[in-house]
């Protein structure tokens, strides 16, 4: 994966900021899990990098049942399909940056499914606010339980203005180390995505109900870099860190080339 507008991080103390070039899903994926084994191994730094996909791709969550994504749909609308190594549910990622972030403990994580996502959601949050939104942590029901779509479901990893649903997130933990990733959507088409899930016209009418997206509440489409600038000063302000730029390690890549295939479908 081209990491070339990147610089080593050689100040003790500062987060590691990636700024990735767009992959392949299951490459996406790997990534994120090796930046999270090297970091729990004291091997790499806390670490937030910046992505997108050089296609639509729907991942679905590390337990969630592949029936859950219709494949004729997927083939039909050009949409790639892999595993996360979180959980939660399928997410089409399409027009968005996605954000993933590893740390823990010892970089002031907290310890906890709940406690780490309010901690981490906030630096979301403030990534919102730099762009002219007033986000907040989620404030509305949990919304469709049945359907395989994210979108259609709340919990305490949503961002949201008002009770409609801006971003969710998923997490994981190996030992004192937490991965937490997440997308920060421009635009959606809920045509596509209710196709790609099978959702039913009511499932659909909720998904355009409850969800927002950056452009549609800034009436513009904000520009790749000033998206990056404000996730990056988001985590800045919001945590309290040092955040910069820097790469994977060779191990990292190589870590990540290996467990590839285990996140493809």
């Amino acid at each position: 994966m081209a990491s070339g507008r990147s610089v080593t991080v050689e100040r003790m103390g500062a987060w590691r900021l990636i700024v990735d070039d767009p992959a392949e899903g299951a490459l996406n994926m790997a990534v994120d899990r090796a930046m999270l084994d090297a970091h729990e191994a004291g091997a790499a730094p806390p670490t937030l990098r910046l992505y997108r996909w050089s296609a639509p791709t729907v991942s679905l969550g590390r337990f969630q049942p592949e029936e859950d994504v219709d494949r004729a749909a997927c083939e039909r609308e050009g949409v790639a399909l892999c595993r996360r190594p979180t959980g939660g549910r399928g997410v089409l990622h399409d027009d968005e940056l996605t954000y993933s972030v590893v740390a823990g403990v010892d970089d002031g994580v907290p310890r906890g499914v709940a406690a780490s996502y309010r901690y981490l959601c906030g630096a979301l949050v403030e990534a919102y606010r730099q762009l002219g939104i007033e986000a907040a942590l989620t404030s509305r029901s949990r919304g469709e339980r049945g359907a395989g779509a994210c979108y259609l479901h709340a919990t305490h990893a949503d961002v949201s203005i008002g009770v409609a649903k801006l971003s969710g997130s998923a997490q994981m933990w190996h030992r004192g180390s937490c991965l937490q990733h997440g997308s920060f959507v421009v635009s959606r088409d809920v045509r596509r995505e209710s196709a790609l899930f099978g959702l039913d016209p009511g499932q659909r009418s909720a998904l355009e109900a409850t969800t927002r997206t950056i452009g549609g509440l800034l009436g513009r489409r904000p520009g790749d870099d000033a998206l990056e600038r404000a996730v990056a000063d988001g985590f800045r302000r919001g945590l309290g860190i040092r955040v910069e730029r820097g790469v994977l390690s060779e191990d990292e890549r190589g870590a990540a080339d290996a467990t590839r295939p285990l996140f493809s479908l």
